[in-house]
């Protein structure tokens, strides 16, 4: 039976999260300095596998030869959008400040939401992200293409924008996926399964650019704290987390990624943003608290907590 949620957060799940959340955009300011090794889609190969190998070890999918050719379709469905959606997110960020683009592809999950939604606010909060889209390119319509010593640009590159919008939309396969396999294979094992599908998809392209990442002690040992931050400690504070935490308070939580991610490119990678970009990333952080506030149990419910999504889903972690 469903019991009365608390009036208010346990601080340390909370800290949990947020700690997921700067541990997630730490790794992806680490995970730059290994473009120049072996680009973009290799590195994200390396962290998939990685993260893959990891899931298999907790939470090995002893019964997936049980599994029928449908759940096997959702969950090679789940894998490939995951994997797509790291490795553009990753080519984004390899051509636009690491806070812009969190902005930009939040635009999936955002515009599912109203997509799959009969709530006129939804609309409003939606409206609330295309507006600060809008501010991201009057930025670079209105700015110069220069760079900092650290890095930043004060115009957006072009490619880059669009690999982060690709990137949302596979985000937004990956939650209504995600949906599909968390309500039928229990556990963790569908998401074990999916990050080795994951890593398969991006293979042809990411694996052999990676072999560089091991022929030597340094890069080597960043590709491994990059799968690390990225991937296997988010993760393990998230599932200890929501053992205590309501689901709402959760999505809000992960609205504040872009925030994370701009201070983790301007503390890592030297990515100064201005007054437009700022206040673009501002007003995606508001829509999606709007949202997730609009899509909450009604009653103040307490709801059952994984990693799949509401009927009408708001933000859901990138794996």
């Amino acid at each position: 039976m469903s019991t009365p949620a608390p009036a208010s957060a346990p601080l340390p799940a909370v800290a949990l999260i947020l700690g997921s959340c700067a541990s997630l955009q730490a790794g992806a300011a680490l995970a730059t300095q290994l473009f120049p090794y072996a680009g973009s889609w290799g590195v994200t190969f390396v962290r998939l596998a990685i993260a893959a190998v990891f899931l298999v070890v907790v939470a090995p999918p002893t019964k997936a030869r049980s599994w029928s050719a449908r759940t096997w379709r959702s969950v090679a469905v789940y894998g490939a959008s995951l994997g797509l959606m790291n490795a553009f997110f990753y080519a984004s960020i390899a051509r636009i400040p690491l806070g812009v683009a969190v902005t930009i592809e939040f635009l999936g999950p955002l515009l599912l939401s109203a997509a799959l939604s009969k709530n006129a606010r939804d609309y409003l909060w939606v409206g609330l992200a295309v507006a600060g889209m809008g501010l991201l390119g009057l930025n670079s319509l209105t700015t110069a293409a220069t760079s900092h010593p650290g890095g930043a640009a004060t115009s957006l590159d072009p490619i880059g924008v669009a690999c982060a919008l690709v990137a949302a939309a596979f985000w937004a396969v990956y939650i209504l996926a995600s949906k599909r396999v968390g309500s039928t294979v229990p556990g963790a094992s569908g998401l074990a399964v999916a990050m080795v599908v994951g890593a398969l998809v991006i293979a042809p392209v990411g694996a052999p650019r990676s072999l560089v990442l091991f022929s030597d002690a340094t890069t080597a040992a960043l590709a491994l704290g990059t799968a690390l931050l990225a991937s296997v400690l988010p993760y393990s504070l998230e599932l200890a987390a929501l053992r205590s935490l309501p689901p709402a308070i959760f999505g809000i939580l992960l609205s504040l990624e872009p925030v994370f991610a701009a201070l983790a490119g301007l503390l890592f990678l030297g990515q100064e943003l201005g007054a437009l970009p700022t206040a673009a990333i501002a007003l995606v952080v508001c829509a999606s608290i709007g949202t997730t506030m609009s899509n909450r149990p009604a009653g103040g419910r307490r709801v059952k907590r994984t990693r799949s999504v509401p009927r009408r889903p708001t933000v859901e972690r990138r794996t």
